[in-house]
């Protein structure tokens, strides 16, 4: 238990669903966490559910995709709690057309929330992260600090009707095992974790949930036929679609302890689903 006491994390798009069971989850190993979603209510909510399970949290509400986003994310990090030590990029959302009926501002919007986000968090947390790795290992003390990019078996394998979902997750896999090359140096693990089928909102049947997603002042369309969630069921080797704390499992395996030596991998969380 604790395994992360007083670690610092940070986790995009952790106000609901996927990113919120991430964010409850390192929160209930010891780790403070600093909260983002784009609705300050939500966010809130979920700070305050983290201080009911005993640690410590923070909101930083905003879109990640605005240019300076990055820069506050991580200063809301040091001057809360002192540092950076986990940073799990998972806000993202799928919009999706087939390629002839897919727009520019579609195409982009899509590498704008997975790609180009991910790395202007992650340079400004680079402006941490070195100079505390140098003097820490200077005195002889090396802290692991963890990276963990949240892919999509679409980014693996691609997804019809997904063109721009898989292209902005795809090059996340990139970016991971680049620069798993450049912060070994400093003790940083970086690591992808590529979810299959997780039960969300986003991929609930439709007819059970609404429709539409409000993602800025865009309106999105959400959901999945029945009929095709029954399919990818007798795909997934386990039978089934994973819970958003299954998924979180799984990006807490390369947060702990024990992924010390892990770095530059791709652990794909798909109920045994290779496509």
């Amino acid at each position: 238990m604790n395994k992360l006491q007083n670690k610092v994390a940070l986790v995009t798009g952790s106000g609901r669903g996927i990113g919120q069971a991430i964010a409850f989850k390192l929160a209930s190993e010891g780790a403070r966490v600093v909260v983002n979603d784009l609705d300050e209510d939500v966010a809130a909510a979920t700070v305050q559910s983290i201080k009911d399970l005993g640690s410590d949290a923070v909101a930083c509400v905003g879109d990640v995709t605005v240019h300076d986003f990055g820069h506050r994310f991580v200063d809301s990090a040091i001057q809360s709690f002192g540092g950076v030590d986990i940073i799990v990029n998972n806000a993202g959302y799928p919009w999706d057309a087939v390629i002839q009926k897919m727009t520019d501002e579609q195409f982009q919007a899509m590498l704008d929330v997975h790609t180009i986000a991910p790395f202007r968090i992650l340079r400004a947390a680079g402006e941490f992260i070195r100079p505390a790795a140098k003097m820490e290992n200077e005195d002889g003390a090396p802290v692991y600090r963890k990276v963990v990019n949240i892919s999509s078996i679409a980014g693996l394998y691609g997804n019809a009707g997904q063109m721009g979902y898989a292209a902005g997750k795809s090059a996340l896999v990139g970016m991971t095992r680049t620069l798993a090359k450049e912060w070994g140096r400093y003790n940083v693990n970086v690591n992808c974790v590529a979810f299959g089928y997780i039960k969300t909102r986003i991929t609930a049947p439709l007819g059970e949930e609404e429709a539409v997603a409000q993602v800025g002042n865009r309106t999105i369309n959400i959901g999945i036929p029945p009929e095709m969630i029954e399919g990818m069921n007798r795909m997934i080797p386990l039978g089934r679609g994973g819970t958003p704390e299954e998924a979180a499992d799984a990006v807490y395996l390369m947060c702990s302890p024990e992924s010390n030596y892990l770095s530059g991998q791709v652990l794909l969380a798909s109920g045994g689903l290779v496509m």
